[in-house]
Formats: structure tokens, C-alpha cells, sequence
């Protein structure tokens, strides 16, 4: 007798096992559980969302798949971090319930440093190089335009050297990478400047000293070669045919 009660046992298992009844019964009883606390107040009354400024508010609802009223146990805040860190514009996002009526959630979004020109395409991009769109960057505009496969990668390391002189980056139009090597500075009134592959710092530096001094960008010219260190040659524009080289050391040139 105990031996059958035994197998019939292992059969009600094997049964509940194979067939999935032992999953939806764990459903059932825990959608009841939901549906009881919500009952007794815990339920999905508010969303609160900090930090969004550009990320769709449409897309963040619809990736939570709540709406009021539901049982605030029945939403998985790991499940709704993971979707919404999906989003292009989200780099971080921090999900919770605030018991008993709140989903909380806290976004960083990603800033953009520029715009991506690349097989005539162009993306917005932030300071990691990620890309965050290709629509609707008319906004920004303003920002200046990376050139190369490779510049939103390197772009990082040379921009905190533009930022600190704003005798250049507040005119600067483009950023152009030149054979995975160095850069090309391309100004507002067309000029070009020549930057070398490496001390770029030194080579801006002197650069803003003598737009300071001597109002270099203000001359009639096309471009601005600082590829060797210690030389400066400049170009003016067509219809000149003056080509001329200026020389310093540690202090202002002659031009």
C-alpha cells in the first residue's frame, strides 16, 4: 500500500511537472497575492521620473507596461531598468517602487559633444563616442562636426583641449581626423589649421596667444600649418599668391 501511494505521488508530480499545471498554479497564486495587496493599498497610483530631458516620455511609458491601479508588486523594477537603459538618449537609469503607490524612476542622460559626419551620414554623439541619434538633431546644431571613422572615439581627448581655449573652440566649425593620425581644426570664416600629431595642447595654446595678440583668424587667410613644431606656415586666400612662414620660440610670431 505504501509503495503505491509512493508511485501514485511521484506520478502527481511528474504530472504537475510535464503538463505545467505547477506553473500556472504558482501564477495563479501569486497574480492572487498582486491582486490582494493591491487591495489593501498597494497599488500603482503615481510614475515619477527625474532627470529626462530628451528621451521619449511616450517610449518610457510604454516600455513599463503599468498603468494606474495595477499591483505595485506585480512591477519588476530590474525588468523596466534593463528595457529603459535600451533607449539611445539613457546612459543610467535607476529603477524603484516607493511603497505603497510609486514607481520611481531616476534617468542620466547621455549629453551630446557633437555631430558625427561619417558616410554621409550624420549622428549625434556624446562624449563616450556612442552615438545617440540620427533624427531630429536640427537642435544641435550649434555643436561642432567631427569628420573620420575613428574621431568620435579620439574626440574625447582632444576636446578639453579646444574647451580651454575659447579663443578657438567659440569659432570652430569642424574637427576633421586626419588619416587616423592627427587633426584639422575648420573655423566659421573657412580657415583651416593644421594641428600636429602629437603636443596639440602646445600647438592651441600658441595658436590663442596669437589670435589674442596679433588677431591671426582676422588676416586674410585659408590655412594655418602647425604640422612641425616650432613653425608656423600660413596661406591666404585665392587671388594672393603670398605664402610665408612665421617662426617662434615660446613667444609670439611674426606675421
Amino acid at each position: 500500500m505504501i509503495g503505491g501511494l509512493a508511485l501514485f505521488v511521484l506520478w502527481l508530480g511528474a504530472w504537475f511537472y510535464i503538463s505545467g499545471a505547477a506553473t500556472r498554479t504558482a501564477e495563479w497564486a501569486e497574480e492572487k497575492a498582486y491582486n490582494l495587496a493591491a487591495s489593501q493599498g498597494f497599488y500603482v497610483q503615481d510614475i515619477l521620473v527625474e532627470g529626462r530631458v530628451h528621451a521619449s516620455a511616450d517610449v518610457l511609458l510604454a516600455l513599463l507596461n503599468t498603468e494606474r491601479g495595477d499591483p505595485i508588486f506585480a512591477f519588476d523594477p530590474q525588468e523596466a531598468k534593463d528595457l529603459i537603459e535600451r533607449i539611445s538618449w539613457v546612459k543610467e537609469a535607476h529603477v524603484e517602487r516607493r511603497l505603497p503607490q510609486t514607481i520611481y524612476i531616476g534617468l542620466i542622460e547621455r549629453e551630446p559633444v557633437a555631430l558625427w559626419q561619417n558616410k554621409q551620414k550624420v549622428r549625434l554623439v556624446d562624449i563616450d563616442g556612442v552615438t545617440i541619434t540620427d533624427t531630429d538633431i536640427a537642435p544641435f546644431e550649434g555643436l561642432p562636426i567631427i569628420v573620420g571613422e575613428t574621431a568620435p572615439i579620439i574626440y574625447p581627448v582632444l576636446r578639453p583641449l579646444l574647451l580651454a581655449e575659447p579663443e578657438i573652440s567659440e569659432r570652430l566649425e569642424a574637427v576633421i581626423r586626419v588619416g587616423d593620425r592627427r587633426w584639422d581644426l575648420r573655423l566659421k570664416n573657412g580657415v583651416t589649421i593644421k594641428l600636429p600629431e602629437e603636443n596639440e595642447a602646445m600647438a592651441l595654446r600658441n595658436l590663442a596667444r596669437m589670435q589674442s595678440e596679433d588677431n591671426i583668424f582676422g588676416k586674410d587667410l585659408t590655412e594655418i600649418d602647425m604640422r612641425v613644431q616650432g613653425r608656423i606656415t600660413v596661406r591666404t586666400s585665392p587671388g594672393a599668391v603670398q605664402e610665408y612662414k612665421a617662426s617662434f620660440t615660446g613667444g609670439r610670431s611674426n606675421i
